[in-house]
């Protein structure tokens, strides 16, 4: 996914405007402490990484981002290995404090926000299939190396609800094996997460707007 200042200056707005409004809304389990340094990534491709970009900046969380991050990158570590933009067709930033975690500092949790994209995904010369296979791999990955997953929802309700909706398969993909998963309300509008949180026994958060996602990542990278 190519970075898209119109979108991500749509989306600083829409979090402005939701300021006044948002208030975490708790549910489950008390939000998980987790660690430095934090890699944030997509799972299928949408502007929803943008927007978690934007939430992290707003909570004063220093990360590395990646939209398309394979094993091999993450392994890097810390600043992905050196990796630039326009070495990989794909979006790389590294924010990280790196007089704390210097380059090629294990990663210790990744957030993947979590939204599909069809033409996001074109962009960046995926199918869904590639997509999903990706995202087995790294999480994979994640799981035997102690890499905390945070599970990210905040797009809002899917328009069709069934296994072979493209972000369908995107939380199926990442949320059951999420550490913690956090939706917006207009997220779990049919309790998908609140099920998939119960049956994997996942700590879980659902807030009434996005913006509600910055104080839930203070709290948890306190």
């Amino acid at each position: 996914m190519k970075e898209n200042t119109g979108k991500a200056s749509f989306g600083l707005l829409i979090l402005a405007v939701a300021s006044v409004l948002a208030f975490p809304c708790l549910q489950g389990e008390d939000i998980p402490k987790v660690e430095y340094p934090v890699l944030t990534t997509s799972a299928g491709q949408s502007a929803d990484a943008e927007t978690l970009n934007i939430i992290a900046e707003e909570a004063g969380i220093k990360y590395d981002y990646c939209d398309v991050p394979t094993v091999e990158m993450i392994q890097e570590g810390v600043g992905l290995g050196g990796r630039k933009s326009a070495d990989t067709g794909f979006h790389v930033a590294v924010h990280t404090d790196l007089s704390n975690y210097p380059k090629g500092t294990p990663y210790k949790t990744i957030i993947f926000a979590i939204g599909a994209s069809l033409k996001g995904m074109g962009a960046s010369g995926l199918t869904i299939e590639d997509e999903e296979k990706r995202l087995r791999e790294v999480i994979d990955y994640c799981k035997e190396n102690n890499i905390f997953i945070i599970a990210l929802h905040i797009g809002g309700v899917s328009k069709i609800f069934t296994p072979t909706a493209t972000t369908e398969r995107m939380i199926d993909a990442v949320a059951p094996h999420g550490d913690y998963i956090i939706t917006a309300k207009d997220s779990n509008k049919d309790g998908r997460f609140s099920t998939i949180a119960q049956e994997n026994n996942i700590p879980f958060t659902e807030v009434d707007y996005a913006l509600g996602v910055v104080d839930i990542l203070k709290t948890a990278f306190q």
